[in-house]
């Protein structure tokens, strides 16, 4: 199972994207700021642009399975979970149905992840690997602007 993390939007202290499974589009994303490489400013920075490869394991903070991206550069415990603003994410990528760029955050966030965590653990299962490509095409036209 490939996921792919464009990140699209620069709204505030959060970075807004899309998240595509196999190429299909999935969900939006929230992360924290992007910021020049190499610059880390702890639980308000975004992991570095890259692919790195998933697996789903309990998490204590959250009290269950969630997907963990592993070997992140200057990052530990980067997980995939629900959450609605950067205040949320502490490096993480936080998914959701919706978004707000005016008021920096996503919605319908649990949704998003009921819907994509199955699909990630019967892939693995199923003995497929996972990995996130997270690659950075910020400032794009809004949704819904005229290309």
């Amino acid at each position: 199972m490939q996921l792919t993390l464009t990140r699209k939007w620069t709204c505030g202290p959060a970075t807004i994207g899309d998240l595509a499974i196999d190429g299909v589009r999935a969900c939006y994303t929230l992360e924290d700021r992007v910021r020049p490489a190499g610059l880390k400013v702890p639980g308000q920075t975004a992991i570095p642009a890259g692919v790195y490869q998933v697996v789903v394991t309990r998490s204590q903070r959250f009290g269950r399975d969630l997907p963990l991206l592993l070997d992140v550069p200057m990052f530990s415990g980067v997980r995939i979970h629900a959450g609605n603003t950067a205040a949320d994410t502490e490096g993480c990528i936080l998914v959701g149905r919706t978004i707000d760029l005016e008021g920096d955050r996503v919605g319908e966030s649990r949704l998003a992840l009921e819907a994509l965590l199955p699909r990630i653990q019967a892939a693995l299962a199923a003995g497929d690997q996972c990995s996130i490509t997270i690659v950075n095409a910020l400032n794009s036209p809004g949704p819904g602007s005229a290309p």
